[in-house]
């Protein structure tokens, strides 16, 4: 069982760099719009693994689409931020469902599960558009980006969640 989740996840983490790098940086709605839908991985990875593992996980995964994107780790500290902050995110969406040795996101409601994927796609944006920036001057510009991008992110995201989740009958 264990190796079949490292398996599911390297899978995973190899599918969302390629299309990210392949398909929807070359995406730019309305010109200044391109979905970040890597984020996913995050959203996916198991609750109650190692988190030392997980943070270098994102690490790694935010360092990789900054090597093919040249963006100089602005990616990686956004991905190792909402890594860190992701089981205070967790605790705040789930409430005390989340402590239980059993909670899995799957059992959580959807509005639940969308509250946590939207909250996990605004942090990264700031940080990410923050740093991109680097300039508060432009805090209007960083909000328009996290503004515009964010949705059509998050829209992206519950399209991919929906196309691979495992149907429950």
């Amino acid at each position: 069982m264990i190796n079949n989740n490292y398996f599911i996840n390297a899978i995973r983490f190899v599918l969302l760099v390629l299309v990210q790098v392949l398909i929807f940086n070359r995406l730019n709605f309305f010109g200044f719009i391109n979905p970040m839908v890597y984020i996913m991985f995050l959203y996916w990875y198991p609750i109650k693994e190692n988190r030392a593992t997980f943070i270098g996980v994102c690490f790694l995964l935010g360092l990789t689409i900054d090597f093919f994107l040249d963006t100089m780790a602005l990616n990686a500290a956004s991905t190792v931020t909402i890594a860190y902050f992701r089981p205070t995110i967790m605790r705040f969406v789930f409430g005390v469902n989340y402590e239980f040795q059993s909670f899995k996101l799957g059992n959580a409601t959807k509005v639940q599960q969308i509250t946590f994927l939207a909250l996990l796609i605004v942090i990264h944006h700031m940080v990410f558009f923050t740093l991109e920036i680097f300039n508060l001057a432009n805090i209007l510009l960083i909000l328009k980006k996290v503004i515009f991008i964010g949705p059509a992110t998050l829209v992206l995201c519950l399209l991919f969640g929906s196309l691979f989740s495992v149907r429950k009958e």
